[in-house]
């Protein structure tokens, strides 16, 4: 059998997620410290300074500055390396399911739980109408494609829909 994922999969996953969370802290930190620099030197101005609309101007633009980095940073960085290492957690303690089933082809890539995946799909025989099904597996975008060819019968454990391991049957 072929396996797609490794234990080093999840830590690598793990340590990307704890690196991209701490450059979110240290800049939430410098932002803080900033904006609360900025409103402690404007609470020691004396009443009409004019200098207290430009400490005013200072911390709008900071806080414009943190929203306009924490949208792009945590909406896309960030969702998508929690989205990677949750499916890799959910691999290592969900349920696996074990198919023996002929490969039909293979569709357009697609987004499963925030992850970019290739299907794969293959023909399963439904015993209660007496025909053929067509099941979708999913294949990690991240990870090469298997050297399926039409009509090759599959050997397959998958968690989810989400292939872990295969092995082609000759």
């Amino acid at each position: 059998m072929t396996r797609l994922y490794q234990d080093v999969d999840l830590w690598n996953a793990y340590k990307q997620r704890k690196r991209i969370l701490s450059g979110f802290f240290i800049a939430t930190g410098l932002f803080l410290a900033g904006f609360f620099a900025v409103f402690i030197y404007f609470l020691m101005l004396p009443y009409d300074d004019p200098n207290g609309t430009w400490a005013t101007a200072v911390a709008c633009i900071l806080a414009a500055l943190y929203i306009i980095f924490l949208f792009p940073y945590m909406g896309i960085c960030f969702k998508r390396v929690n989205a990677y290492f949750r499916m890799l957690r959910y691999i290592s303690v969900g349920l696996k399911e074990y198919t023996v089933a002929p490969f039909s082809g293979i569709e357009d890539w697609t987004t499963v739980d925030g992850v970019d995946v290739n299907v794969a799909t293959f023909r399963v025989h439904n015993y209660k109408r007496d025909e053929d099904m067509i099941r979708q597996i999913y294949v990690d975008g991240e990870k090469d494609f298997p050297p399926f060819e039409e009509g090759q019968s599959v050997r397959l454990i998958s968690q989810g829909n989400l292939l872990i391991e295969y092995e082609i049957v000759d």
